[in-house]
């Protein structure tokens, strides 16, 4: 049995194969699958951001090679960026907590 980490590896994996591929290169995202992708998975994350040019924006900055599409090593940076994001509101959050619980509120 995989561990957590291992499973969540796997995750990355196996969701970035099921979308990339079905135009063009199946080794890469295009802007098109990027979309789907983010769409589908980070259905939250996207509906908390007010931005229309949100996709094009994460593809410009995730493009590195500038060649209009998203690689593996490319998308797993979006999710380690996210994931860092996630973890660093989380602790901001459980700080507030405690500052509050100790105010009395």
């Amino acid at each position: 049995m995989p561990s957590k980490l291992e499973g969540a590896m796997d995750a990355l994996i196996t969701v970035f194969h099921n979308y990339s591929g079905s135009e063009g290169d199946k080794y890469k995202l295009s802007k098109g699958e990027l979309k789907e992708l983010l769409n589908s998975e980070l259905t939250d994350f996207l509906m908390s951001q007010k931005d229309p040019h949100l996709v094009e924006k994460i593809m410009n900055d995730l493009d590195s090679n500038k060649d209009n599409e998203v690689d593996f090593n490319e998308f797993v940076v979006l999710v380690a960026a996210l994931t860092v994001a996630c973890n660093d509101f989380f602790q901001e959050q459980q700080k507030k907590k405690g500052k509050d619980e100790k105010k009395g509120k």
